[in-house]
């Protein structure tokens, strides 16, 4: 591509000869841009999409786990045991200590954006990670009996930095809140909804939501991708019964 845009350029300022020398120019740079593609992305900002390292991602989800904790102004000894516990799971227990130490030393007494953090980790997450971001915090969230609804505004807030649809966010609520047409949220449909829109539905939340999405992960998210697999097959379940399906 280069050759053929430098030769025009060398034909606009030295005619003939200096589009033959653009061709030649071009003609190397084209060479050398797919030998060494990463460099070449870099220089012009075409990075490759941003990853978070371990010890960066467990101290920001640990932040946003605070930050849920502390929304209903009380702190909840089962809610902070539950944190301890899903880290000590998905990373061991001198791990999960180490980024607790960290995070008191250096974060916890300042002021945590939940904005900042969570875009941070739409950039450099999969959508299905963030998915189950936000189901981990609803766990917490009801981990002392009930979610409050100052806590589900903050999930709320958390997930819309996350990137993440307002379906799918009604649909990981749904799977923590009791209702009348519970199970239709977690499909993702109106209890209106045909039998047929139903059945597309639940094949498309379970091609959403197996667990082999979080395959990449540690145990504890794709314990948690389960879970979600579980709400969903239940909801559908319930819903089956119901229509005599």
């Amino acid at each position: 591509m280069f050759k053929w845009i430098a030769a025009v350029i060398g034909y606009m300022y030295f005619r003939f000869p200096g589009a033959i020398l653009g061709f030649i120019i071009g003609t190397l740079i084209d060479n050398w841009t797919r030998g060494s593609g990463g460099a070449f992305k870099q220089m012009f900002g075409q990075q490759e999409e941003q990853k978070v390292s371990p010890g960066d991602f467990e101290l920001n989800l640990l932040s946003l786990c605070s930050l849920v904790i502390k929304a209903d102004g009380q702190v909840s000894q089962s809610e902070m045991d539950y944190v301890r516990s899903y880290f000590v799971q998905a990373y061991g227990k001198e791990r999960a200590n180490a980024t607790f130490r960290t995070f008191n030393e250096l974060i916890k007494n300042r002021e945590i954006s939940a904005s900042r953090i969570s875009q941070y980790l739409a950039a450099r997450t999969k959508y299905p990670a963030r998915l189950q971001i936000i189901h981990f915090l609803f766990g917490i969230a009801q981990a002392d009996g009930r979610v409050s609804e100052a806590e589900a505004r903050v999930i709320q807030e958390i997930a819309g930095y996350l990137r993440i649809g307002r379906m799918d966010f009604e649909s990981l609520k749904a799977m923590f809140f009791k209702s009348a047409d519970n199970a239709y949220k977690i499909l993702e449909i109106e209890k209106s909804a045909t039998d047929a829109e139903v059945k597309k539905a639940y094949r498309n939340m379970v091609k959403k939501y197996h667990p082999d999405k979080l395959g990449h992960m540690d145990e504890a998210y794709r314990k948690g991708a389960r879970e979600k697999f579980n709400k969903v097959q239940e909801a559908y379940d319930q819903i089956q019964k119901e229509r005599g399906l």
